[in-house]
């Protein structure tokens, strides 16, 4: 492609560096996989200025998911689960993913099923404004869950 941005067809490499350099422009390669590879008579600092613009926009496009999480034990009473659950509410409907997690101390790992229930439970008061994404889980001792925010 020349200066112009116009097909020129397949030509000589020779011809094409001479006339990038008549033109006072670089001869750049576009897409070296294709067959013939397509070179293009550019500015070469403006082709890099132009590309790094385009990936800062798209790194601004991005969003970035936070994950918070809430900390319960299988004796934690249900007055001071609410403010967790509340916390919790308040970072979905901001976006956030949340993960609670039980943590089992002493003998309490020989009941996991009161820590399942009041997993079950936080999601049901969630419902609203969270999906389950990952089940409840044991992973040593600890079990936990993870909700994201519901799509509209």
């Amino acid at each position: 492609m020349d200066e112009n941005g116009e097909n020129t067809g397949i030509v000589d490499i020779a011809y094409a560096l001479r006339r990038a350099e008549d033109v006072g422009l670089d001869l750049v390669e576009i897409a070296p996989n294709a067959k013939p590879p397509v070179v293009k008579i550019i500015n070469y600092s403006k082709f890099l200025y132009d590309k790094e613009k385009k990936e800062r926009e798209a790194r601004k496009a991005q969003t970035k998911v936070e994950i918070k999480e809430i900390r319960l034990r299988p004796k934690t009473g249900d007055h001071h689960r609410g403010f967790k659950v509340k916390d919790a509410r308040r970072w979905l409907t901001s976006g956030m993913k949340v993960r609670v997690t039980i943590r089992f101390r002493g003998r309490e790992i020989t009941y996991p099923e009161l820590a399942l229930e009041d997993l079950r439970e936080i999601a049901e008061e969630l419902a609203d404004v969270a999906d389950v994404e990952q089940a409840p889980n044991m992973e040593g001792r600890t079990m936990f869950m993870m909700l994201v925010p519901k799509k509209n």
